[in-house]
């Protein structure tokens, strides 16, 4: 338990406690991070932190889940849990856009809005598609080489930073790609964050309209719910083509809900 400057208590969640938080919040569950609540068991906010120590940790993602805009804004002024002098990108719901930006001023610290996003969710992976066979024969996982050429494709990558993050992302989680039948290099991939979501799904420009993503999501999907993990990604807003290939898959979504990413002191 942490005890800030304001008199609060936050507590760090053990093995046994982060079970529960689990049961209660499935779809979101990260795996490998510091997680902190206001409080427990009853608690009204829950922040995910990864560790810093590594090259590349800064360029991960700080999350917060809240049913409590006034429990949020209080976490977020705890000057024992957000390092505000370095780099921060925090994901959290769109609705508290405004508080975070006030928060941000408040703290004279330099704020930027990065990405809204569909949240999407599959319930019932066995509803999939069944992934042509020419192409099965193909689907392998990345490895530590192929971070490179994943890093220069990302919408968010080509940087040192990045490239440190997805190298540790294909050495830790699970990822799936389809390797070029001469070459063995991958044409198409998708990796998966330390939140458990699926992301920096990107197939080369020589290799699209032969339904490779399908087939690596719907891979991908059976791969995550047999091992218990939530099958969710997020998809920003202006991408419709994402959005209609998981939609088509089965995938849903809450209507009323964004997810958006702020930086904070931007690298």
């Amino acid at each position: 338990m942490q005890v800030s400057e304001r008199g609060t208590t936050m507590e760090q969640l053990n093995e046994m406690q982060l079970k529960t938080v689990e049961t209660q919040l499935k779809e979101l569950f990260p795996q490998s991070q510091q997680v902190f609540v206001d409080r427990w068991p009853e608690f009204n906010v829950i922040l995910c932190k990864p560790p810093y120590g590594k090259e590349g940790d800064l360029f991960k993602d700080t999350c917060v889940f809240t049913k409590d805009e006034a429990s949020f804004r209080n976490i977020l002024g705890e000057n024992n849990i957000i390092d505000w002098t370095k780099f921060l990108c925090l994901g959290t719901s769109l609705c508290y856009e405004e508080m975070v930006m006030v928060v941000a001023s408040e703290r004279k610290v330099p704020v930027n809005k990065v990405s809204v996003s569909h949240m999407m969710m599959l319930q019932d992976p066995s509803r999939l598609p069944p992934v042509e066979s020419a192409i099965e024969s193909m689907i392998s996982s990345l490895d530590e080489s192929h971070a490179d050429l994943v890093n220069k494709t990302w919408k968010f990558g080509n940087t040192e930073n990045s490239f440190q993050m997805i190298r540790n992302m294909i050495r830790h989680y699970p990822s799936c790609c389809v390797l070029d039948a001469e070459s063995q290099l991958p044409i198409a991939w998708v990796l998966t964050y330390p939140s458990c979501a699926m992301g920096m799904l990107y197939t080369l420009q020589e290799h699209r309209g032969q339904g490779l993503a399908k087939a690596l999501v719907s891979s991908m999907s059976r791969r995550l719910y047999s091992q218990g993990f939530p099958v969710y990604c997020f998809v920003e807003e202006e991408n419709t083509l994402s959005y209609n290939l998981f939609t088509n898959l089965g995938f849903t979504e809450d209507p009323q809900y964004r997810a958006a990413w702020f930086d904070f002191n931007s690298l």
